[in-house]
């Protein structure tokens, strides 16, 4: 029987299996970051051990950084102090630091692939849900918790079970104005946001192979909001065009014996999946969140569901989730007044995200009570943004481009979204409070989201990119 793409190189990085046990999985690349290094770094020093193979580990601030004067003292002592502590940890123990400053720091799933650091086949972990982001170049990325990131930086390896696997298809042509961020949304409304849990999922059809990277990379993004251990796709020539003369990436001989293996990984023909799920690309419209979990969403030109509607025992966690956001059942989402943009996050904070907008709202303006918030995910694509002119075009449009961080995806910095207020946001998750206490959050893709910064209300996008009618 064939294998799968998660079997082969789970398999391949296997250095110990025993029945009744975890696998020992070696890792191939750690990525670290302010918030959940500061123990495993206490751990390593009181057992007077050094990291086993630090040229595998790399290091940015992005979760407490500000966006704002990022030359300047963090004014947050909380977050001022977890960055110092990364900049000391790193220098104690020789990991390669992307801080403030650095033209490489950025948020750490948007680094490791520009950089060309996160390569096909690869094993890669990170103390962040959203590793598994980097599964878009077909590698096994995943999240882990502090104990485990002081268990790699000490042995380069992990202990793991593992995962089931399902095969997510999607196929046909996607309609005006659906993007890579409603497809996710779309799956997650379908399945709900505990449908993948214990699997790792691989996607797969024509409509996920005509994808970008940067797409691909979004999609991936958010397996973890349906329970699912992580995600990938597997690599082809988009892959491959887009890694090839990155600054770490393989280079000469070494480029062509990396590509040959890279060739080699994909599910076989007669590979078995635990489970499989089939979607039509064609029945996807504009998705956007109307509650507190990822799985709580909808085509923009639905109704909310009713409480009614859900089974006995959701009645109560829906009926809560509506209360919090201050929404009915039944009622539309499509002209809901809304008051701040937040365009960003490593779902959504990419070259490509920023192109799409500034496309979109050149020669428009904001509306007047709504706050936008561009965040690029790093500096270079802060820097090639500029360069392309697109902070003009935002300027015009009356958004504010920022500097590199995490910013509004979660309340962990200065970039925090006031109480009741509402916020379409391009970020992976819409929980109670994620934003900023109490704070509202409905998931959309960028081009929904700035739609909803034009017009100063939800609003379905399609309706603006209607082609004008002949004289």
């Amino acid at each position: 029987m064939g294998k799968t793409l998660v079997e082969k190189i789970w398999d391949a990085h296997v250095v110990k299996s025993d029945v009744g046990f975890p696998d020992i999985l070696y890792i191939d690349t750690h990525f670290i970051h302010e918030v959940t290094s500061p123990q495993a770094f206490d751990g390593l020093r009181k057992r007077g051990l050094p990291v086993f193979r630090p040229a595998q580990t790399i290091a940015t601030a992005d979760h407490n950084v500000p966006t704002l004067n990022q030359h300047l003292p963090i004014k947050e002592e909380l977050s001022r102090y977890q960055v110092d502590m990364l900049t000391k940890n790193c220098a104690e123990f020789g990991v390669e630091l992307y801080g403030l400053g650095h033209p490489f720091q950025g948020i750490v799933h948007i680094i490791g692939p520009e950089l060309g650091i996160t390569l096909p086949g690869s094993t890669i972990v990170c103390g962040d849900s959203h590793t598994s982001t980097h599964g878009a170049f077909g590698c096994i990325a995943f999240g882990i918790g502090t104990s485990q990131v002081e268990q790699v930086m000490a042995t380069q390896c992990v202990l793991q079970q593992k995962p089931k696997t399902m095969k997510i298809e999607v196929n046909g042509e996607l309609g005006k104005g659906v993007s890579a961020k409603d497809i996710i949304l779309y799956i997650i409304s379908q399945i709900s946001a505990a449908g993948g849990t214990g699997y790792f999922i691989e996607y797969a059809g024509s409509a996920i192979k005509n994808l970008s990277m940067d797409a691909r990379m979004t999609i991936c993004n958010m397996s973890i909001e349906m329970g699912a251990r992580g995600g990938l796709i597997a690599p082809d020539e988009t892959t491959f065009d887009y890694v090839k003369g990155r600054e770490f990436a393989p280079k000469g001989e070494e480029w062509d014996k990396a590509l040959a293996n890279w060739k080699t990984l994909y599910s076989d023909e007669d590979a078995e999946f635990d489970k499989t799920l089939h979607f039509n690309a064609a029945a996807i419209e504009p998705m956007i969140t109307y509650g507190t979990n990822p799985g709580m969403g909808m085509g923009i030109s639905q109704h909310i569901p009713s409480t009614a509607s859900q089974t006995p025992s959701e009645q109560p966690s829906f009926q809560k989730a509506l209360d919090y956001m201050g929404l009915e059942g039944n009622a539309l989402l499509v002209g809901k007044p809304i008051d701040y943009v937040f365009i960003g996050s490593c779902t959504n904070g990419r070259l490509e995200d920023l192109r799409e907008i500034a496309d979109f709202v050149k020669g428009k303006q904001k509306a007047p009570h709504v706050t936008v918030w561009i965040v690029p995910g790093s500096k270079q694509i802060e820097q090639q943004a500029i360069a392309e002119g697109l902070d003009k075009v935002f300027e015009a449009a009356g958004f504010e481009l920022r500097e590199p961080g995490c910013s509004a995806c979660l309340g962990m910095n200065e970039d925090k979204i006031p109480a009741g207020k509402y916020c379409v946001s391009t970020s992976n998750r819409n929980f109670e409070g994620r934003q900023g206490q109490n704070s509202r959050t409905l998931l959309a893709s960028p081009l929904t989201a700035a739609a909803a910064a034009i017009t100063g209300k939800v609003t379905d996008v399609r309706d603006m990119l209607k082609e004008p009618a002949e004289a």
